[in-house]
């Protein structure tokens, strides 16, 4: 968790100068650390080196992962039958949308398991009912956090306590595929909203969408504007992946949670994705 705050001013660094591909120097003196030091710090937290990292992060990188339309080979060892870090998360998740009924009177009848936990990118809120996880969001401040959860369901039993559905969906940030299971989501979501949720979990790790692109996979080809709209509503972050629609022209455009969040989960993802090919 230390690691990614320190990592965090680095890609802000980086965001403001990947034009001019800076060094390794430039950037550790950029976070005020020595390059070795800098080095073995970043290349814990992203698997890769700083210098391959900011290549994940460059505008030509990103435009060539948009000009694919091709089975990635996590795609492939998928299809195979093969198991381990090739099989995406994604295939494992599955939305349940809540009844009208189930939010009469602002989730009168739920009763929702919450916990702070750590991510590679940060600390989060995790909540789930006995149906799913229905909230994660990225908790800078803890008070904050938790606040957002209870006006979501203003009338809902809320206990901090960590239960085997939120500790599946922590799975996810380790790839620890063996002790996965199955991650059920259950969310609260007009047809539409739904419709490009799930469009979104069939964008593979490591690569990128465009609003338009995804419109066409949400079967509204036109309504990217409404399409924005959906994705910026998801209420689970990182589970479905709204990080990865970024603008036309490559450039990775905001984010719910912070631009800089968002080149971290770009970047973290692709280094991963090459890392197994």
């Amino acid at each position: 968790m230390d690691n990614y705050n320190k990592i965090a001013t680095a890609i802000d660094y980086i965001k403001s100068n990947f034009r001019e591909q800076p060094d390794l120097q430039e950037m550790a003196a950029a976070v005020h650390m020595s390059p070795f030091h800098f080095q073995r710090v970043f290349s814990e937290w992203a698997g890769v080196t700083p210098k391959k990292f900011l290549q994940y992060l460059t505008l030509e990188y990103a435009k060539n992962i948009l000009k694919e339309d091709k089975a990635t080979v996590f795609d492939a060892a998928y299809e195979a039958g093969l198991s381990g870090t090739g099989r995406l998360h994604d295939l494992f998740i599955n939305i349940e949308s809540m009844t009208p009924g189930e939010f009469k009177n602002g989730g009168k009848a739920l009763h929702i398991n919450y916990s702070f936990a750590e991510s590679p990118f940060g600390n989060i809120i995790v909540a789930s009912t006995s149906k799913g996880i229905c909230h994660m969001a990225f908790a800078d401040d803890r008070t904050a956090a938790l606040d957002t959860l209870t006006a979501l369901f203003p009338h809902a039993q809320f206990t901090q306590v960590v239960d085997m559905i939120q500790q599946n969906t922590l799975y996810i940030f380790t790839q620890d595929w063996s002790r996965l299971s199955e991650i059920k989501l259950h969310l609260k979501g007009t047809a539409f909203q739904i419709k490009v949720w799930e469009a979104l979990l069939k964008i593979p790790m490591g690569d990128l969408t465009t609003y338009s692109q995804l419109a066409q996979k949400a079967d509204s080809p036109g309504a990217f504007r409404a399409v924005g709209t959906a994705v910026g509503q998801n209420p689970v972050a990182f589970l479905i992946p709204c990080h990865r629609v970024i603008k036309s022209t490559g450039e990775l455009g905001q984010y719910h949670w912070g631009d800089t969040r968002k080149m971290a989960m770009i970047g973290w993802e692709a280094a991963k994705t090459d890392h197994h090919k």
